[in-house]
């Protein structure tokens, strides 16, 4: 080798050292060959012995215990309803986690990380639909909505830039704060219970600006990966997310202290004869009537005497998602306001499944709220119809005077037999409304948020016709005004 040479090799070698140091900090496992300085080594197995868990999912453990645990605590302080959501949001962070370690053990895939991974967000998924079918109090429909839209950070793991993660994650907060700041302003100078409301409010910013942080510092440009860890195909559902493993006892401590439990067993094992016999050896059997925690020794009074009993544990809250169960069913009028209220009636309650109500004053209406599997069934001339949160019902009526009212329904069939000049349906989905052909052409409709709206008639030669009622339009801005379209889809 030339003389010229040797002080470049020596820095060389000392560059290469460097590296070697810095990878085995770092968990990098070295290449097959490679020569690692003996240094580095001890340095590696110092960190190893200290602290198995990655940098990166130790960074984003720290994140859930700074951001995460405030977000749900505040959850829970608004009631049992909204501490699962915020147990939801926890699995999907949970999930998350999940694919920050696959990243630390596995190189890059080569298909899309999108595709790839796919099987591996099922987790977050799920808790993700359970927060959207969830059915809670009316006063935390900001609440959800607020949750729904921060939600969508979550996508960062399957983007790559542009943009960034970091500003991805950060750009949903404008959404989330759109219904967070009506939350505050309605909770505004409400006391204790506004400011747990606004705690609500400001630890879910805080959960958003401190994932960004964190992608900021760790993922800039998208899900880290480790270019020398094993192939992704190899990669198992649901690995992953256990905790580090505890570190082993010095071999000294194995060995028990004196006195301890060890000596114990060693007494008894020197009890212990040829012939078999055992420290019991030679015990009295406690025989049946002995047996004081019998149910029969309890009766006869001769037990001891046992220690007052404690009180009642609260009864446990309902789970998270599961169904309420229906009131005390009701069929009654009431003179005050002229209004017939039937409540919680399904098929059980009724004879045959119909609930028959006549109304003999054109002034009475009738309000049907929470019925479910039921048909109510009205005789009479009377103002009008309210159809409130009922499920797979069916009202039949002779003349509606003012109107007939559809809300938060599911599955529902409504007849008007003689005349009914308006219909309006609200956030409910399926509904068919049955009309004669004389009420076909004086009935209107006027529908908002709902979907799977039909209307029933005969013609004139007494065949049933249905039609649907458009949930599609086409909007178009003229001559400085908005016009609006049905949709070619009904045409």
């Amino acid at each position: 080798m030339s003389e010229q040479l040797k002080p470049l090799c020596g820095i060389l070698d000392d560059v290469l050292q460097r590296l070697a140091a810095v990878e085995c900090k770092l968990g990098v496992t070295p290449p097959k060959g490679a020569t690692v300085p003996s240094d580095a080594v001890a340095t590696s197995a110092v960190v190893e012995d200290v602290d198995e868990v990655h940098p990166r999912l130790a960074a984003y453990d720290e994140h859930m215990v700074r951001a995460l645990t405030p977000f749900t605590d505040s959850c829970t302080a608004l009631g049992s309803e909204m501490g699962g959501i915020g147990d939801s949001v926890r699995d999907v962070w949970n999930g998350v986690r999940l694919i920050v370690e696959l990243g630390t053990e596995y190189k890059k895939p080569p298909e899309p990380v999108a595709s790839a991974i796919q099987p591996h967000i099922k987790p977050c998924q799920d808790a993700m639909s359970k927060i959207r079918s969830a059915r809670l109090d009316r006063k935390f429909d900001w609440h959800i909505k607020a949750v729904m839209e921060m939600l969508a950070c979550v996508s960062w793991v399957v983007m790559s830039p542009p943009p960034t993660p970091s500003s991805f994650v950060k750009d949903t907060i404008g959404a989330s704060d759109f219904w967070a700041n009506k939350v505050r302003k309605e909770q505004k100078n409400k006391g204790e219970e506004g400011a747990k409301h606004t705690k609500f409010c400001d630890s879910m910013k805080a959960l958003v600006l401190d994932l960004s942080a964190y992608l900021k510092k760790y993922h800039l440009s998208g899900l880290a990966w480790n270019p020398r860890g094993k192939d992704f195909s190899e990669a198992k559902v649901g690995e992953g997310g256990s905790a580090p493993k505890a570190k082993s006892a010095p071999a000294a401590a194995k060995v028990p202290a004196a006195g301890g439990a060890g000596d114990v067993f060693a007494e008894l094992q020197k009890k212990k004869t040829g012939a078999g016999d055992s420290a019991a050896t030679g015990l009295k059997k406690v025989t049946r009537d002995q047996q004081t925690w019998r149910k029969e020794f309890k009766k006869s009074g001769d037990a001891p005497s046992q220690p007052a009993a404690t009180a009642a544990k609260p009864a446990a809250a309902p789970k998270f998602g599961a169904k309420k169960a229906l009131g005390a069913p009701k069929c009654e009028y009431q003179t005050r306001g002229c209004k017939w209220n039937v409540e919680n009636q399904t098929k059980d309650t009724c004879e045959n499944g119909v609930c028959k109500i006549t109304v003999t004053d054109p002034k009475q209406q009738v309000y049907i709220y929470k019925c479910q599997n039921v048909t109510v069934q009205i005789t009479g001339k009377l103002k009008s119809v309210v159809l409130d949160s009922c499920t797979k019902c069916g009202v039949v009526f002779d003349t509606a005077i003012s109107a007939c009212e559809v809300v938060n329904c599911k599955s529902v069939q409504v007849q008007a037999t003689n005349v009914c000049p308006s219909f309006s349906i609200d956030k409910t989905d399926g509904i068919v409304v049955h009309l004669t052909n004389e009420a076909i052409a004086t009935s209107s409709f006027v529908t908002s948020k709902s979907s799977e709206m039909n209307v029933s008639w005969p013609d004139d030669e007494g065949e049933i016709k249905e039609a649907p009622i458009p949930e599609q339009f086409m909007h178009k801005f003229e001559s400085g005004k908005m016009t609006s379209q049905v949709s070619d889809l009904y045409h």
